[in-house]
Formats: C-alpha cells, structure tokens, sequence
C-alpha cells in the first residue's frame, strides 16, 4: 500500500509538469511576447517537440524578418518541419533561407537540405519521378556553389542513386506496354529506353524484348505486313546475338530466328 502510494504520488507529480508545461506553451503561444517564443522555440527544438517547436517559429518569422536573428528563425523554422517529416514545407523554407540570407552561415546547409529534402520525397521507381529529377537538378546546384564542401561525396552518392532509379522507372515503364500485348509501342519504349540509357543493366533484358515484341508482332500481323516483319525479327536476332551470344535468353533468341527464317524461305516467291 505504501508503495503504491509513493507510485501515485510520482505520477500525479509528473502530470502535474506536465500540464504546466502545456499551459505555459498554451499561454505562450497567445502572448505577443516574441523573444519568449523564439526562446521557447529553440528549447523545445532542442528537446525534439518539433511540432511545437515550429509553430511558435511560425509565429515570430514575419517578426524578425530584417533583424541579426532573421536567418537563424528561418533555419529553425525549416530544422522543425524537417523533425516533423514534412520534407515539402523543410524543403520550402531552406530554399527561402538560401534565396534571402546569402550571407548567412546557414548558406551552405540549407543549399544541401533543399537538394536533400526532394530526396526524401523521391518516390519508388514505378511512380511518378518528377521530385527524383528535382534532386538530380538541386545537389549538382549545390556541388556547383559548394565544390569544396564536406557534403560532395554524399551528393555524389544520392545523384547515382537517383539516376539509377530513372534508369528502372525507363526500364518498367517500357516493359509495362511488353507486358500488355502492345508489341509495336512496346519496341518504340524498349528502343527509347536503350536510347537514354545506353549503359543500363537492363540492356540485355531490353534487347531480347525488343527481340520477341517484334516476332511476336509479325507472328500475329495480317499476312501483308508478315514478311517485313518477320525480316525485322532477324535484323533484331543478329543485333542482340552479337552482344550477348551466350546469355540466358540466347536459346530462345535462336528459337525465334529459325522460325523467321522458316517464314521468310516459304514465302521467298511472294511480293
């Protein structure tokens, strides 16, 4: 019994700060006492309460706009929302940090977390990669304004990252038509995709698609257009066959170039 009541005791104590700490933040955020909120603000950065913290940032920006303290407001006011995830408005309020304050000795951080905040917001490679490429363009800004930075190497690092995602969404997107039965607009993505990224580690598995989209193409065409494209199957056989002739796909490739040629000897008379 005696411990449960020093057990109590312990918890009402500590609801008891608590509750003051919420009715001094809560009484605080009505005042027009702006150096008590900057104050505040930092404290509870500090002490990781971001949500708090940013509001209170949010109140005194206009405020100090102008004064000494005017990009050190900003900077907090960003490191807030960043705590809090929302790498949108982080990003929003570095990148007004950097194109106000270019004398600032928070220049050259809030020039990285605005390229970083898009790479926190960089979706899988199956989605839209607007933001992707958005990252690309802000850290070769910053390598740019920054060469001697301690960041290059990370910078470096993430565009890799990045590009290498554009590589997989050009590779899934252009799959994506193979994958639907539409061969004609699968080889035009397929080619496209070799086209902007010579050096992916895709070439081979695009290749051989384009290889199969174009025989199955003629297998399924009107007998018009069979034999042009059957002849196309070949062109495509011996482009991918010289690049990879002892790859995974190259019995199946040969599979395909036998049959055209079959095609292309029995209707050798046709016009």
């Amino acid at each position: 019994m005696f411990k449960n009541r020093i057990l109590f005791g312990v918890l009402f104590a500590t609801a008891a700060v608590i509750l003051s700490g919420c009715g001094e933040y809560e009484k605080l955020l009505k005042s027009n006492d702006f150096k008590a909120k900057y104050e505040m603000g930092v404290k509870m950065y500090e002490e990781g309460e971001y949500a708090r913290a940013g509001t209170l940032f949010d109140q005194v920006a206009n405020v100090y706009r102008g004064t000494t303290k005017a990009d050190t407001v900003k900077y907090y006011q960003a490191k807030s929302y960043y705590g809090q995830r929302d790498y949108m408005m982080a990003g929003y309020y570095f990148n007004e940090l950097s194109v106000t304050y270019v004398s600032s000795v928070y220049l050259e951080e809030s020039d990285f977390m605005v390229a970083y905040c898009y790479y926190k917001q960089s979706p899988r490679a199956e989605l839209d990669q607007e933001t992707t490429f958005k990252t690309i363009t802000a850290m070769q800004m910053f390598l740019s304004r920054h060469p001697t930075s301690d960041k290059v190497s990370e910078c470096m690092t993430i565009v890799t990252e990045m590009r290498d995602k554009l590589v997989e969404k050009s590779f899934i997107s252009a799959k994506l038509y193979y994958d639907l039965g539409y061969y004609d607009s699968a080889i035009l993505a397929l080619r496209n995709s070799l086209m902007e990224y010579p050096e992916t580690g895709h070439r081979e598995e695009l290749m051989f698609l384009i290889l199969r989209s174009s025989y199955l193409l003629a297998d399924r065409s009107i007998p018009s257009k069979q034999r042009d494209r059957y002849q196309a199957t070949v062109d495509e056989y011996l482009s991918f066959i010289g690049e990879f002739p002892d790859g995974p796909h190259s019995k199946e490739a040969k599979r395909m170039y036998e049959s055209s040629n079959k095609f292309l000897e029995e209707n050798n008379n046709e016009t």
